[in-house]
């Protein structure tokens, strides 16, 4: 997690805003925000907060808020902010590992801007890239990372040619194994190299070369393996690239605490995830994304049939009282355009404060980070955004970055667009 502000930062006060705090579905204007020491120290009525002894004064930022609204800091529960949308595998395969790191740095700025404060990257970054975030070396949302996918021989995440060649390098290459010990032997890996999370390709995907998403992957013997070992090293947990129906409820059975995409969900795994409390994260900005018609003669075709059939499974799902938590599977689709998802999640049946609270509190619960981040309460991590949209009237909205006003991340303004009135202001003085 990013380092918060130091104590001999100004204090914050947000004056007068509307809070949607992320848990509840109804705004309240007329609030004042006191942030210090990088944490919401107290909220209470416009006027009615007395200044703690610790304040000064003269070290006071306000920031007057009449018609702007704050929310908590956002989190995209899958990224992958080392790739590049439609990038050209052979010249990613050609360039040098420095490049590969270096062209993340705009991503993550993107990424934190558009208003998302904290990510799980579920490959392609290393520990580096958290450590970086955290060290303030770049600008980004604080990190929590799998490092890679693994997968069965063959699988999703198998990107060799038919020859054996790798088709992927650096970190956030596949790793293949293909019994229940040898995928203990790859989360003791990933362990080993910092991971947050542990990632398996359940089922095959849109992307696969050689595996469509209802083609299997890991064996439900593998997977409980998988998620027994990771238990064991105390990671947050295991997330499940799973798109087939079998794959998904093998990977529930499991026990996974994430199913990513989840596209062909049938009900009867809808009502385990229920009982279970596993978690969805539908990436409904990959699945929307315009068809490629380059390729393979068949893959555009099938890729439009699958997504139809995506499309109201996961209105099902967003329905049916599963958890959702936001993903947007950035890096396949692009960065700095997170919050777009939630007006996604709206299409497919979610209320906008629902959504909301995918983006914040359920997110921050699912990464097991809520005693940190995901709403506005004093005592928590002072990771908010501020924007002059009405989320609950105009959720689409929020997927213009340029709605996003103001970025405060640890107590620190890391993104701020004046407003009018602070404008003129400005010119007075």
């Amino acid at each position: 997690m990013p380092q918060e502000a130091q104590h001999t930062d100004p204090a914050l006060l947000l004056r007068n805003v509307t809070v949607l705090d992320g848990v509840t579905n109804t705004p309240v204007p007329g609030q004042d925000i006191l942030v210090e020491g990088g944490r919401i120290q107290a909220l209470a009525p416009t006027g009615t907060l007395p200044l703690p002894a610790t304040v000064s004064p003269a070290r006071l930022r306000i920031l007057e808020g009449p018609g702007l609204t704050v929310l908590p800091g956002f989190l995209d529960c899958h990224v992958h902010v080392s790739t590049c949308p439609d990038a050209d595998r052979f010249d990613t395969l050609m360039a040098p590992e420095s490049l590969l790191t270096l062209r993340s740095v705009p991503a993550l700025a993107a990424t934190l801007d558009a208003g998302i404060t904290s990510a799980r990257d579920l490959a392609g970054a290393d520990s580096g890239f958290r450590e970086a975030v955290e060290a303030d070396h770049v600008r980004g949302p604080s990190l929590q990372v799998a490092l890679r996918i693994l997968s069965i021989t063959g699988g999703h995440g198998d990107w060799r040619s038919v020859r054996g060649t790798p088709l992927d390098s650096g970190p956030g290459a596949g790793a293949v194994a293909d019994s229940p010990s040898g995928f203990v032997q790859a989360v003791r890996e990933v362990v080993r190299e910092g991971a947050d999370w542990v990632k398996v390709a359940a089922t095959g995907g849109m992307t696969s070369p050689r595996r469509t998403p209802e083609a299997g992957g890991l064996t439900e013997a593998e997977l409980c393996a998988v998620v027994e070992e990771a238990r064991r090293h105390g990671v947050v947990g295991v997330a499940a690239h799973a798109q087939g129906a079998a794959g998904i409820a093998a990977a529930v059975r499991a026990g996974v605490r994430s199913i990513e995409h989840g596209y062909l969900v049938d009900d009867e795994t809808l009502q385990e995830m229920g009982e279970r409390g596993t978690y969805l994260v539908p990436t409904l900005s990959a699945l929307t994304r315009p068809v490629r018609e380059a390729g393979p003669p068949d893959a555009a075709e099938r890729r439009r049939r699958i997504r139809e059939a995506a499309l109201e499974r996961l209105s099902a799902a967003l329905t049916s009282g599963v958890q959702v938590a936001l993903g947007t599977d950035a890096g396949v689709a692009p960065h700095g355009q997170n919050l777009r998802e939630l007006a996604l999640m709206v299409r497919l049946g979610l209320s906008p404060a629902a959504a909301v609270a995918a983006g914040t509190s359920v997110a921050a619960r699912m990464c097991r980070i809520d005693d940190e981040v995901g709403t506005v309460r004093a005592g928590l991590r002072a990771d908010l955004v501020i924007t002059d949209v009405d989320p609950l009237a105009s959720i689409a909205a929020l997927g213009d970055p340029g709605a996003i006003r103001t970025v405060i991340q640890g107590g620190r303004i890391v993104k701020h667009q004046a407003t009018q009135a602070e404008t003129g202001q400005e010119r007075a003085a």
